[in-house]
């Protein structure tokens, strides 16, 4: 079963607010043993409409994360993300096909 990754793509307009969500989000994250592998960072935007935070957490699979994202832990912190901030969240599917030859 490949892992899953949580993909997010946020524009934070209420640091302060935001700031709980982060704080929010570690007991589920802890929980559900999510591991960040991209958390806000410098990029360069190549195509398309950038936003200013991008964040990429990895889980052991798929259900793993459905159940971490829709436990009442992070329920409860989503709760201030959204009124702190809009942007995009998805679940993708890692890959576990044959990479392309050098």
């Amino acid at each position: 079963m490949p892992k899953a990754y949580w993909i997010a793509r946020i524009d934070v307009q209420d640091p302060e607010t935001y700031a709980k969500y982060v704080a929010g989000t570690a007991g589920p994250f802890a929980k559900y043993k999510a591991r960040f592998l991209v958390r806000g960072g410098d990029f360069e935007s190549l195509e398309g409409q950038a936003r200013s935070r991008n964040v990429v957490i990895e889980f052991e699979d798929r259900e793993t994360a459905l159940a971490c994202y829709h436990s009442p832990e992070y329920q409860a912190a989503k709760a201030f993300r959204v009124v702190a901030s809009e942007g995009e969240l998805m679940i993708v599917d890692g890959f576990e096909g044959p990479q392309p030859a050098a």
